[in-house]
């Protein structure tokens, strides 16, 4: 295990200068005001400091009546009761972060703290919650799982950039071969719109065309160019939107189609969701959209602004 520094153990020792004069059972009341008690404390293990990844769990109550104001198994996205932060710097003088820092890994132990500083200076509320009054004190309970140094998170996030740079790449150059393979294996003779868009139309529609500025009222299915379906709104009711408020790709081919058509919409990734994908939607995707147009409305009118004296 490493051995924590000299000026490391200086540091600790400052912190764990105590008064030894706590009014709570049990506790010990450092120099900073903090009241501490720990239930597994490794004194030779490497504390946590500012800027390094936590692993967490905690539960913070009120002191006076044990009523519980935030537990992170309320937070954990695992149900585990574990959560992950980055370690910040003390918001007040003896606060939970200082108490944090006095921990290592697999230490647990709990922390009195002022309720005013933690809620208007850890939380910056405006006001102590109900049921909190001017004096109080709260309680945390925190046990440490893993600690990440900010060398290891620095070196760990430059990995993950470059992992996934090499994966957009690798996306970016399978686009046009999974494009031009969907549009032979389907025999679609239409040419591409000089932004790359292919339309085919199914059922000719009557009247006119939307205009960009137009609400209109669809039915449609969304496809990856495997044919997986990653959204649709049949058997629901049909979606409503403006027309200059959706991608590119419908913006400009639901203005080639009339009320009452059919049509199949491919798309480059450049008129959909570009190099980022979007939810089920990975990077670089081409997609297909077959869409029936039933209904096209404008734009309500803007209010117009009233005129400014001297106009």
């Amino acid at each position: 295990m490493k051995k924590v520094t000299l000026l490391t153990t200086v540091a600790a020792g400052l912190i764990l200068a105590s008064c030894n004069d706590s009014k709570f059972d049990g506790y010990t009341k450092a120099e900073n005001g903090l009241h501490y008690k720990f239930f597994n404390h490794d004194e030779n293990g490497v504390m946590v400091q500012e800027g390094d990844g936590i692993t967490i769990a905690y539960v913070i109550s009120n002191q006076k009546n044990d009523s519980v104001i935030v537990d992170s198994k309320q937070v954990s996205s695992d149900g585990s009761g574990y959560v992950k932060f980055g370690m910040t710097k003390s918001s007040f003088v003896g606060s939970f972060e200082d108490g944090m820092m006095m921990m290592a890994k697999g230490d647990s132990a709990a922390f009195i703290v002022s309720a005013d500083s933690f809620f208007l200076k850890t939380n910056r509320q405006n006001e102590l919650p109900k049921g909190i009054n001017p004096g109080d004190f709260l309680k945390g309970v925190f046990k440490i799982k893993d600690i990440k140094t900010k060398k290891e998170l620095d070196e760990n996030e430059k990995k993950q950039k470059a992992e996934k740079e090499a994966q957009m790449k690798e996306a970016e150059g399978k686009e046009k071969p999974m494009y031009d393979k969907y549009l032979a294996d389907n025999n679609i003779k239409a040419k591409p719109t000089a932004s790359g868009l292919i339309y085919v139309e199914v059922k000719k529609g009557s009247g006119p065309s939307p205009k960009e500025t137009d609400i209109v009222k669809v039915h449609y299915t969304g496809k990856l160019m495997d044919g997986t379906v990653f959204d649709s709104s049949e058997g629901k009711e049909p979606v409503e939107f403006a027309l200059n408020q959706v991608i590119k790709g419908w913006t400009e081919g639901l203005q080639l189609m009339k009320k009452g058509g059919k049509a199949k919409l491919i798309l480059p990734s450049s008129l959909a969701y570009g190099p980022q994908g979007g939810g089920p939607i990975p990077p670089y995707s081409p997609l297909v959209f077959d869409i029936e147009l039933l209904d096209i409305k404008p734009a309500p009118a803007q209010p117009e602004m009233p005129a400014q004296a001297g106009h």
